[in-house]
């Protein structure tokens, strides 16, 4: 038998059907700061985009700078392309990230896989003879 995912002992059904003041309620105090504070003109575009993609209405992909925006329960089972740094990493929005910021699943460095130190290296590496 599969659990059932439930955020703060609401389920997903629910969440999504909550007003904002109800939700708010539920988030943690940074997440419930940011979001009273009021929404910039670029997350309201954002939040725009999302809403269109759930419809069908948005055929291009969901592509964004915005690391610091809290996902919301109607962000549910979208895909949503976070900007690293250098290139667009594709999030696939579950329940379970619900509350937290988009950032936090779109690392922003990747493991390092050194290979062998080339010339010029170190001091010793300039006396190797290069054939």
């Amino acid at each position: 038998m599969v659990k059932e995912f439930k955020y703060r002992g609401v389920p997903t059904e629910e969440l999504q059907t909550l007003s904002l003041e109800k939700l708010f309620e539920l988030f943690p105090a940074r997440a419930r700061r940011s979001l009273t504070r009021g929404i910039t003109d670029n997350k309201r575009k954002l939040l725009e985009e999302v809403k269109l993609a759930k419809a069908g209405k948005l055929t291009t992909p969901i592509k964004t700078h915005l690391r610091d925006l809290i996902i919301l329960p109607y962000m549910i089972g979208l895909t949503i392309n976070v900007f690293t740094g250098k290139e667009f990493h594709p999030v696939i929005i579950k329940p379970e990230m619900v509350g937290h910021y988009l950032g936090e699943f779109s690392l922003t460095n990747k493991r390092v896989q050194h290979g062998a130190p080339g010339v010029g290296a170190s001091r010793s590496s300039l006396y190797v003879p290069l054939k």
